[in-house]
């Protein structure tokens, strides 16, 4: 838990071991963290609602909160992530592209749409929904086991990925997605299907996206891991949103 605290946060938390095994546990309770998280972004929208600044404001503060908090490491996984897909060549060449620290055209839209849609979705949630909020930045840590599981390699033999990949048995993120499947029917009051459908649509859209990512750079990366947190937080953020 330390470690999960000292990788995902700014916490000052330290820890002297950093071995395959501790990561492996790190990986398995980082919805913890996201719990955690997801508590501060709502106490933050519910202050700002309560000083009246408009909705998407503060929707875009609480965005630029979970940025600082986790030092932008999850969206930075993003944007190098859309780089390396959207460039051509064989996975060397990806892996280069997103070693490579800039910022390219595929990684600025995926950082528009996706802040943007998170900002909006705070923005649009009402009080009595803000639940939602704690459920989608728990989701999105959750999505660090799916794409750890067995049987998915490392891309690189160094770096977190290799520190981490492989390091999940499959009941543990199936045993996160039921928790938050059915944690998720209370999140939406009236429509307590809204929440397990959020929570499906962001568990295929991250296999569908882990898979994807390892086809195309050989295996797993750091970056992957961010962008899969990101693309689950913003599923279930847009999926709440409906009003059917």
């Amino acid at each position: 838990m330390r470690l999960a605290l000292s990788w995902l946060t700014v916490l000052p938390v330290h820890t002297d071991k950093v071995d395959r095994r501790a990561a492996r546990t790190a990986i398995a309770v980082a919805p913890v963290v996201g719990l955690l998280l997801g508590l501060a972004a709502a106490g933050l929208l519910f202050a700002l609602h309560k000083a009246g600044l408009p909705s998407l404001l503060g929707g875009l503060l609480a965005v630029g909160f979970l940025a600082l908090a986790t030092r932008g490491m999850h969206l930075d996984g993003l944007a190098d992530t859309a780089d390396g897909l959207g460039c051509y060549g064989p996975p060397e060449r990806a892996l280069a592209v997103m070693k490579d620290g800039g910022a390219g055209p595929f990684a600025v839209v995926a950082l528009v749409i996706a802040i943007g849609a998170q900002a909006t979705a705070f923005a649009t949630l009402t009080p009595d929904r803000w639940g939602a909020v704690i459920l989608a930045i728990t989701a999105g840590r959750a999505a660090f086991a799916a794409a750890c599981r067995a049987g998915i390699p490392a891309a690189r033999p160094e770096g977190l990925g290799a520190l981490v990949a492989g390091t999940q048995p499959w009941w543990v993120p199936t045993a996160w997605t039921v928790a938050l499947a059915a944690a998720s029917i209370f999140v939406v009051p009236g429509k307590p299907w809204l929440g397990p459908l959020a929570i499906a649509l962001a568990a295929i859209a991250v296999t569908v996206l882990v898979r994807h990512t390892a086809r195309r750079f050989g295996g797993l990366t750091g970056d992957t891991l961010g962008a899969a947190s990101e693309l689950a937080t913003t599923v279930v953020l847009v999926a709440t949103t409906l009003s059917p």
